[in-house]
């Protein structure tokens, strides 16, 4: 189309355009646009992450790999950190305290072990967790991936470290007196239940952290109040016998507990169902699915914005 204006000259303007008069969502829409870095359906994102599975391994074994790198011993710092732990609270507790009450040796000193063992796994992961937008906002605004992927990576990462770990551990337990069986096989779930009770704890510490920096600093704090409150140096049921019973049965069911008393029920001969709370296993299943769901859930809904603050 053209015009003519007053001095001659000719204007040209453009047809009309099938877009006029369309919304930018409309115009979105009809191209197949979308916002860049939005969240995506959960059942999409379940999808994404599965297609990054290769990714998820990889990065939890290179910061295995790198975390002890400037260390001589290197990856033998994974075990030696939580046997020094572990000889300390014995010297304290064991010894001086006689936290041991109601068990031998022989028993008490594989309880001990593969309490600091199986506490740690728990608490690496969440504070793993707490760092994983926030420490890595570099990596998040560069590129556009799951979010989850982070957090899901460093829980792999300890429960890596963790089965490195089982080696001593089970060495520990042959040494007084505890020798593999099938009750060891037990090891499996529970551990499997804890792998997923703490990938969801991880991903609601990751979202939480990632608006709240500080929250790294206070939960060591927290940590160390919840390895007290577990059960990880004492038998809780004889430390707490002349109590009400009701406190002793909410520590018992406190997760950390449960995953606790569930794998030195696999390991240790001594450490029979009785120092068990019942439908154990349960209660186990239960915190691993609310927790699993609940935390994968808590932190898909902020998604779109991780990174931006």
């Amino acid at each position: 189309m053209s015009d003519t204006t007053h001095d001659g000259a000719v204007a040209t303007s453009a047809p009309p355009s099938a877009d006029d008069g369309l919304t930018p969502a409309e115009l979105a829409a009809k191209y197949g646009l979308a916002v860049s870095g939005a969240r995506p359906g959960i059942l999409e994102y379940v999808r994404q992450l599965w297609g990054r599975r290769h990714f998820i391994l990889a990065f939890s074994q290179a910061k295995l790999t790198a975390q002890y790198s400037q260390a001589k011993l290197g990856q033998l710092w994974q075990v030696a950190t939580p046997l020094l732990n572990a000889m300390v609270y014995y010297l304290i507790f064991g010894l001086i305290l006689d936290a041991g009450q109601g068990m031998t040796t022989a028993v008490y000193i594989p309880f001990l072990v593969t309490g600091i063992f199986v506490f740690t796994f728990t608490q690496s992961s969440v504070m793993a967790g707490v760092r994983a937008i926030s420490g890595n906002l570099g990596l998040v605004r560069a590129l556009h991936f799951p979010r989850a992927t982070l957090p899901i990576s460093f829980a792999l990462q300890q429960l890596q470290q963790l089965l490195f770990s089982m080696i001593v551990l089970a060495a520990v337990a042959i040494a007084f007196g505890s020798y593999p069986s099938l009750s060891w096989l037990l090891l499996v779930p529970a551990l499997l239940l804890q792998f997923v009770f703490n990938v969801g704890l991880a991903m609601i510490m990751a979202r939480m952290g990632s608006k709240t920096p500080d929250l790294a600093q206070l939960m060591p704090f927290i940590m160390r109040t919840w390895m007290y409150a577990s059960g990880v140096m004492f038998s809780i049921p004889v430390m707490l016998a002349d109590k009400p019973a009701w406190i002793a049965d909410v520590l018992m069911y406190n997760p950390a507990a449960i995953y606790m008393d569930l794998i030195r029920f696999a390991l240790i001969d001594g450490y029979g169902s009785g120092n068990l709370p019942s439908h154990v296993w349960i209660a186990a299943l239960g915190w691993a699915v609310a927790m699993g769901l609940g935390g994968f859930v808590y932190f898909w809904k902020a998604e779109e914005r991780y990174g931006r603050g």
